[in-house]
């Protein structure tokens, strides 16, 4: 434990006490090894103060902070920060931001340096400055630990909504059992999905995942069929939207498999990650006018979306199941990654 200064609150930042931060199975990697991944994506120089995905209340907030925020707000403080004045910005595509970097994780553009020296507080710190425009007020019947989950399944979440999805229509979600995959199960279920196709490994977490909607998830071990049976359910027409959410090790010929589940004019999108090369088949594509589509994370309005849906009971992030640790047993909270229920078990320091 390290006692730094208390954070500055600039004219347009909030300051926020910090209750839960994720501890993300992919953080290891970030600490560790990163670099052997992805050399090209900079990150905090060291010290650091790490924690993607934080929830707290709202204790200062800056002179120019309009609007309906205040002091007292129970708010999910979206990582995902941009300069707001480069030509994505001023478009309204913050995550294609020049500077676009995640608070206490790792950035995407040169700009990232100066971005993690402006905000350099992540969530396993007491306290964090974050700018106004970057909170999702949250509903009192969401808990701080539920809402820490807001990274993972805002992703999914954000990948349907680019892909068309709504109510009535039927999704793949290749990988259903982990972390981005249980987000993206219950994200389609807010979203109104018919029927979801789910597959996976651990046959004790399919039929934990397909307990959650009996009647609308159906789920499958990855040693099947999954392009059959989608067929047979759908009579031969195929899903509106796969969404590709295996981890980063997976073999990346094992997630396009799903793209042949695709409907004409359907959608394909990759969340998971796969940092080898895809094999597409782009006559298949080019004749069946499938869309093949990336997602990397979700704008603080699909935050919102997200939190009002779960105030509504339709986002069911009571499905996570907290595994809490204090902020002094921050490496304990690493070390129990290995002990996860898959994408159900979300491993939290709190305070």
């Amino acid at each position: 434990m390290d006692e730094v200064p208390m954070p500055a609150v600039r004219e347009h930042d909030v300051l926020v006490d910090v209750k839960a931060a994720c501890v993300l199975p992919n953080l290891p990697n970030v600490i560790r090894n990163f670099s052997s991944w992805f050399p090209h994506l900079p990150l905090p120089k060291l010290p650091a103060i790490y924690g993607l995905d934080s929830a707290g209340i709202v204790v200062e907030v800056g002179s120019q902070v309009r609007g309906d925020v205040k002091v007292g707000d129970r708010v999910y403080v979206n990582p995902g920060l941009s300069c707001g004045t480069c030509r994505p910005c001023r478009l309204g595509n913050d995550i294609f931001c020049d500077s676009y970097t995640f608070m206490g994780y790792f950035g995407f553009e040169p700009g990232s340096a100066q971005t993690f020296e402006d905000y350099p507080y992540g969530g396993f710190g007491e306290f964090l400055v974050a700018p106004a425009r970057n909170l999702v007020k949250l509903p009192g019947n969401l808990s701080f630990e539920g809402a820490t989950r807001f990274g993972y399944t805002g992703t999914a979440f954000s990948g349907f909504r680019k892909a068309g999805f709504g109510p009535g229509q039927t999704a793949l979600v290749d990988g259903g059992t982990g972390v981005l995959g249980v987000g993206a199960v219950i994200s389609a279920l807010a979203l109104g999905a018919s029927k979801i196709f789910a597959t996976g490994r651990n046959r004790a977490l399919l039929s934990h995942l397909k307990s959650i909607a009996p009647e609308r998830i159906l789920t499958y071990g990855m040693d099947e069929d999954i392009v059959a049976a989608v067929m047979a359910e759908t009579d031969g027409y195929g899903v509106d939207v796969a969404m590709q959410c295996l981890g980063a090790m997976a073999p990346a010929e094992e997630g396009m498999r799903t793209l042949l589940a695709v409907r004409r004019g359907g959608a394909f999108v990759n969340t998971g990650g796969v940092h080898t090369d895809l094999p597409v088949d782009s006559t298949d594509l080019m004749v069946n006018q499938k869309r093949l589509i990336g997602s990397r994370w979700f704008t603080t309005g699909e935050g919102q979306m997200m939190a009002d849906l779960a105030k509504a009971g339709m986002l069911r992030m009571s499905v996570f199941e907290t595994l809490g640790f204090s902020i002094d047993e921050v490496n304990e909270a690493i070390d129990a990654l290995d002990q996860r229920k898959g994408g159900f078990t979300n491993i939290v320091v709190r305070q």
